[in-house]
């Protein structure tokens, strides 16, 4: 599959699922985010990548929710794409978005403990 055609894939299936996730009557889905899909070159299997706000705990029942309900939203991405194959769906925690707020908070500390070097040096005669 051509890279352009392969990103366009990508990106429909993430919309398409997006939506279906937010349609799922489960509540232990709770407040999941797709934030991404990488298919497969033969359209056979499809990671996607989802953030879940709450801890471990949260992270894991909302997987498990997740895979009892890719029947639907294998069904929903084959009645909206019509693609050759519906790829089978693969859900996996994107750590992606921990390693960004960890990262922020280091920087919220750096920057607080500079401001707090600057302030002692301007008191210190």
């Amino acid at each position: 599959m051509k890279h352009q055609r392969k990103r366009r894939v990508d990106e429909a299936l993430r919309h398409v699922l997006a939506e279906g996730v937010d349609e799922l009557a489960d509540p232990a889905v709770g407040f999941v985010t797709v934030t991404g899909v990488d298919v497969t070159a033969d359209l056979e299997h499809a990671t996607v990548r989802v953030s879940v706000l709450g801890g471990a705990n949260r992270r894991n029942a909302a997987l498990r929710a997740l895979d009892r309900a890719k029947g639907v939203l294998q069904s929903r991405v084959a009645r909206e794409l019509h693609l050759r194959r519906t790829p089978v769906l693969t859900f996996q925690y994107d750590e992606g978005v921990d390693r960004a707020m960890r990262i922020n908070e280091l920087l919220d500390d750096a920057g607080s403990s500079a401001s707090e070097g600057e302030a002692d040096a301007s008191t210190t005669p």
